[in-house]
């Protein structure tokens, strides 16, 4: 019998850890050229987007550049999925922007402290969950859920970029109050910059939709086509910044621009750790570090699964925890894998994580070398940068598949996004999660009982509200589809109750716990005291389809003695058969 050295084992940890250490090794030369070519062009699509979400966020657009170079590259070494591109993305920008904006003025000294704060904090919450394997507490986020939340917050993200797009003040924090305020402003709207934003808006929905047809049509080949599109956002910014430095716009037109941008890398970065702080952001960090690791997973597992690969959902949530707190040292804010960036990193032709890492790489040469580029560049154009980014968010499919389908995941999406419009982001969450949890509680109390009947010319037992049955008015047989609790043990007795007042001639009552996977304390309290009532009313109860887990639990407790072994069955057949070879002991005879 073999074991493994110590240093085998050490090595193995920390490879579990650090997949690159897995990987890098086997790496091939001839994967080299995709993943440079993949660097490139989420590089080209990463640095305008990332200064757009960090204005999202109330940052300076530095932010979100230095945002996009340590974590990519920490990602790309220990995240376990090949094409995702973690940097800022819209969503968790505009979380940040609702959680900081109450506590600090934008642009001060003490707002950038605080989206430190919460990178770090998202990142510490991220590892933890991950090295305790809790990455099932997303469950708490149902798909609804969530997509009531994400459309809610695309239309708030819609309209807090308004002021930039159509240059004029919005007052309010929640949807509702910035939809008043710009209707109730809208002859303050500044005609030069809407006009910009325009122009910028159709630009960029041009190069997401059409470019692609038109290049090809012009006989460029599909694969060129489909970057020369990618490469739209970057133009746009571009034509912009070169159209308002040129005609002097700033000054001449009042368009609002960027200004000077910071050259160089920022350095170490110190978030603040006063304990008042810590608590006040706990609440926003937890819901940060969640929606963020479920938009990241939910992108990694569908581009892993169209080539069969697999991500490992707990180390995904270190790999993202790392990557959050290498943000908050390096002048960024909270990060996550985001849908478009990954898309495009994919279909290029990433191999490996080390995509990720020139990505990062090559906005590090900008931060370096180029930010003069930007000093003209129109928040206005930023802003539909930002609009064309989350119109890909907004969707009706879970809204109509669960109006086929469930009447409670409705509900729950419909609360998420009022309650996200009208309250904020963080309420709404929760509340679409209480909503969530209510409802399932009062599902599971009113649990589905069915009475069954020996289907005409077969030996097997159905529903007879939807069979033709036939049945012995000795025997009543209730199936019971859902696991007994506190909640609906009451619920069991009753409906058994009822039937039994209701059939005097009625001497054996056959439970069917097929459908039955668990059975709290209060349940089987339940079920003893009917037993034993049904045993006075001259009501035998037999057991039948129970399974083998529950049955080595309940073998321990009152109710088997109740019962008896010889009335405890492997099907419903063999208690029926039991029942009438007992009353009638001829029937069955040779």
């Amino acid at each position: 019998m073999s074991s493994q050295s110590p240093t085998s084992t050490r090595r193995q940890l920390i490879s579990r850890y650090i997949p690159a250490l897995e990987w890098l090794p086997r790496y091939r030369r001839d994967q080299v050229s995709g993943d440079l070519i993949a660097g490139i062009i989420v590089a080209v699509m990463l640095i305008p987007q990332s200064m757009a979400y960090a204005m999202l966020a109330g940052l300076p657009p530095q932010a979100g550049l230095y945002a996009s170079i340590v974590p990519l590259v920490i990602y790309g070494l220990m995240g376990t999925s090949r094409p995702l591109s973690v940097a800022p993305v819209a969503i968790v920008s505009l979380m940040t922007a609702t959680t900081i904006a109450p506590l600090a003025e934008q642009g001060s000294a003490d707002y950038i402290t605080l989206a430190l704060t919460l990178a770090v904090m998202s990142g510490v919450i991220q590892v933890v969950m991950g090295f305790m394997r809790a990455g099932v507490l997303v469950a708490f986020l149902s798909h609804p859920v969530l997509s009531g939340f994400i459309n809610a917050a695309a239309l708030v993200i819609m309209a807090s970029q308004a002021r930039h797009f159509l240059g004029m003040d919005i007052e309010g924090d929640t949807f509702v109050q910035q939809a008043i305020s710009l209707v109730r402003n809208v002859e303050t709207v500044h005609l030069p910059t809407m006009l910009l934003g325009l122009l910028s808006l159709l630009l960029l929905l041009y190069f997401r939709r059409y470019a692609t047809k038109h290049f090809s049509l012009l006989g460029v080949s599909t694969s060129i086509a489909m970057q020369l599109s990618r490469a739209g956002t970057l133009v746009t910014v571009a034509l912009a910044t070169v159209s308002v430095w040129f005609f002097s716009l700033d000054r001449e037109a009042g368009i609002v621009v960027t200004g000077d941008i910071p050259s160089g890398f920022p350095g170490l970065t110190l978030p603040g750790f006063s304990p008042d702080l810590l608590i006040q952001l706990l609440p926003a960090a937890f819901v940060i570090s969640l929606v963020g690791f479920m938009e990241s997973v939910s992108v990694a597992k569908t581009l892993a699964s169209k080539k069969r690969e697999k991500i490992e959902p707990n180390q995904e949530l270190v790999a993202l925890g790392a990557a959050n707190l290498g943000s908050a040292f390096t002048g960024g804010y909270p990060v996550t894998g985001g849908l478009s960036r990954s898309v495009v990193n994919d279909s290029a032709g990433a191999q490996s994580g080390l995509a990720s890492i020139f990505t990062g790489g090559f906005v590090l040469i900008t931060v370096l070398f180029l930010t003069p580029l930007f000093t003209y560049l129109p928040r206005a154009t930023l802003a539909a940068v930002v609009l064309v980014a989350v119109i890909g968010l907004l969707e009706t499919a879970t809204m109509r598949r669960a109006m086929a389908y469930s009447r409670a995941d409705v509900i729950a999406l419909a609360v998420t996004f009022v309650t996200v419009l009208a309250a904020g982001i963080e309420i709404g969450i929760a509340a679409g999660v209480a909503t969530s949890i209510a409802l399932f509680l009062w599902h599971t109390s009113q649990p589905h009982i069915a009475e069954l009947g020996r289907v005409k010319g077969t030996e097997t037992y159905r529903n007879v509200l939807r069979h033709d049955t036939d049945g012995d008015p000795r025997i009543l047989i209730v199936r019971i589809d859902e696991n007994l609790y506190f909640a609906n043990a009451n619920r069991l007795e009753q409906t058994i109750w009822d039937s039994v007042s209701s059939r005097p001639e009625l001497s054996h009552l056959i439970l069917v716990g097929s459908a039955v996977n668990s059975i709290d304390t209060s349940a089987l309290e339940t079920l003893e005291e009917l037993t034993t009532r049904l045993k006075l009313a001259g009501i035998t109860v037999h057991m039948a389809e129970f399974k083998g887990p529950i049955m080595d639990r309940l073998q321990r407790t009152h109710l088997m003695q109740l019962v008896g072994s010889t009335n405890v069955h492997m099907t419903v057949s063999e208690a029926v058969r039991g029942i009438e070879l007992a009353d009638d002991p001829g029937k069955h005879g040779s």
